[in-house]
């Protein structure tokens, strides 16, 4: 190394060489301060990230906003033999709501998630199976296994397909974990049992079966293990029949008719009345003293409209047009059936009371005969 004589006096180029070496020495250090302040920086940042990342995610997403639709109208009229029926009477709107008054009111949205019952081989074993598989047999062959309460030929499976599992037919697994809950209907809050009551009263035109019958308690345990799995007290996709929009033209008598001698009659026959094998109806009477009566759902041309879009012609189901679903809804609604069991004595005064709407049919004139007299 460089030796340096005590008391020595450094030349011009000396301190010249020394202070660039100082020079050298202050601008690593520099860079290597900037260096470790920009990584500190960075390494922040991408923390500050990713907590407000974890943030984001744990905060429910905001519900998106509801755009107001207007209902759809009521048909102008589904007196078939009328087309020159009155025009849709135009309604004023309602006031608007405030947004308190909305949200209270608002009902819970239904979940897009699909529910699959749980298989048909899946019926566990035991009692509780036992009383499952007692249920599935009454809801298939009800008119024979619950003869006592059924006055007509159909089965619960006519209406409610693939042994209530298929969605779009009123599956069991839709209907279960809607009850409790109040119905226009009766005007009272009504519990499942009380549901499938109604049922024998009014789509199997025979009687209720008591509380706690065996053949309630079957049906119910039976729609019971059908939900397993489903959410209470949400509606579920596919749970009831579907609401098929509006037709261009009013439904018709005739147009109906020739749907169904072209759609329906193979199978229910060109009179309506369905095929039988034996003991077993194949295929269910659309109207007349074996079908449903004047009190069942489906009486009302817009519930029939809903299941026949979806399902018919059977293995076809959304193959008809809406407004041949509709004709041929209204052609079928058109005919006698069994009375009503609230029938009062009197046709308009029922009519009033229990049918007062543009989808039902009971009490109008139909080709010369008013509806509701009963089929004999």
């Amino acid at each position: 190394m460089d030796y340096q004589r005590p008391n020595h006096v450094e030349t011009p180029e000396e301190q010249a060489r020394v202070q660039h070496s100082e020079w050298q020495y202050l601008k690593i250090f520099v860079v290597v301060v900037v260096a470790i302040v920009l990584m500190a920086a960075i390494s922040f940042g991408m923390q500050v990230n990713k907590s407000m990342g974890e943030l984001a995610s744990e905060r429910p997403a905001a519900a998106p906003a509801q755009t107001a639709q207007k209902p759809a109208t009521a048909p102008a009229s589904l007196n078939p033999v009328s087309a020159t029926a009155a025009a849709d009477t135009a309604q004023p709107a309602p006031a608007a709501a405030t947004p308190a008054t909305s949200a209270a009111k608002a009902p819970a949205a239904a979940s897009t998630a699909a529910f699959a019952p749980p298989a048909a081989d899946a019926i566990p074993e035991g009692p509780m199976g036992d009383v499952i598989r007692r249920g599935e047999q009454i809801f298939l062959h009800t008119s024979t296994q619950a003869k006592a309460f059924v006055g007509n030929t159909l089965n619960c499976v006519n209406c409610h397909l693939d042994a209530g599992r298929a969605a779009h037919s009123a599956p069991l697994w839709g209907a279960y974990t809607q009850y409790p809950a109040y119905r226009s209907k009766t005007k009272s809050v009504d519990t499942f049992s009380e549901r499938l009551r109604g049922c024998f009263m009014y789509s199997m035109n025979g009687k209720a079966p008591p509380h706690g019958d065996e053949v309630l308690v079957a049906l119910e345990a039976y729609a019971y293990w059908m939900a397993k799995g489903a959410p209470v007290g949400e509606k579920l996709p596919g749970a009831s029949y579907p609401k098929v929009a509006k037709p261009a033209q009013v439904p018709d008598y005739a147009r109906g008719q020739k749907v169904f001698n072209a759609q329906c009659a193979l199978c229910h026959g060109d009179d309506g009345q369905g095929q039988r094998s034996g003991d077993v109806q194949v295929f269910p009477p659309l109207w007349g003293k074996q079908s449903y009566n004047w009190g069942a759902g489906m009486h009302e041309v817009d519930k029939a409209t809903g299941f026949i879009k979806a399902n018919m012609p059977l293995g076809k189901g959304n193959t008809l047009s809406d407004q041949d679903a509709w004709d041929v809804a209204t052609y079928i609604n058109s005919h006698e059936r069994p009375q009503d069991p609230r029938f009062t004595g009197n046709i308009a005064d029922t009519r009033k009371r229990f049918h007062d709407s543009d989808f039902s049919l009971y009490g109008q004139t139909v080709n010369g005969q008013q509806l509701g007299q009963g089929a004999k």
